[in-house]
């Protein structure tokens, strides 16, 4: 699939995530986004200089443009149906696409959970507790660490040859 038609796919299909998407399909919507937003990112720093400060009610935002912002909310949904259908294409549900924020949700449960007792423990049991702690941080972070990756092995995989449970072939 060429560059132009992946493109208009991924946008035509806005927010379908039944289906399937060729590898090709994906990576270019992908190359088009990367594109799209540095070429926003050269107008805003044109426009609007360094970094735009906005106050709202005594709050600060800072942000570096609003045209990446607004170009990054529209096609948010779509990229992200396009991973979905990109990982039925490979035979995986679309949920491992959000693998990393599972893993990522999962550690700070883990992390808060843990340092949430540290007050109630006395001092020779909370030395215990935070050696097995720091075991199990430490795996939790590795994991963490390397399910981007995992994710992005997965998106990179070929299609399935044959029909699957998402679909016929792209």
């Amino acid at each position: 699939m060429n560059f132009v038609t992946a493109v208009r796919s991924c946008l035509g299909k806005y927010a379908r995530f039944s289906g399937r998407s060729s590898r090709s399909e994906y990576w270019n919507f992908v190359l088009f986004i990367v594109v799209v937003s540095v070429l926003l990112a050269l107008v805003d720093k044109a426009l609007f200089g360094e970094d735009v400060t906005i106050r709202i009610n005594g709050v600060v935002f800072e942000t570096n443009g609003p045209l990446v912002n607004i170009f990054g909310f529209a096609v948010l949904l779509p990229l992200v149906a396009a991973g979905w259908r990109r990982m039925h294409d490979t035979g995986r549900s679309g949920i491992y696409l959000f693998y990393p924020l599972i893993v990522m949700l999962g550690v700070s449960m883990f992390l808060g959970f843990l340092t949430g007792f540290a007050p109630l423990m006395p001092g020779e049991i909370w030395a215990i507790v935070t050696g097995l702690w720091a075991v199990v941080a430490l795996v939790a972070m590795f994991v963490l660490t390397i399910s981007p990756m995992i994710v992005v092995w997965w998106l990179t995989r070929p299609s399935q040859s044959a029909d699957n449970v998402y679909g016929p072939r792209p």
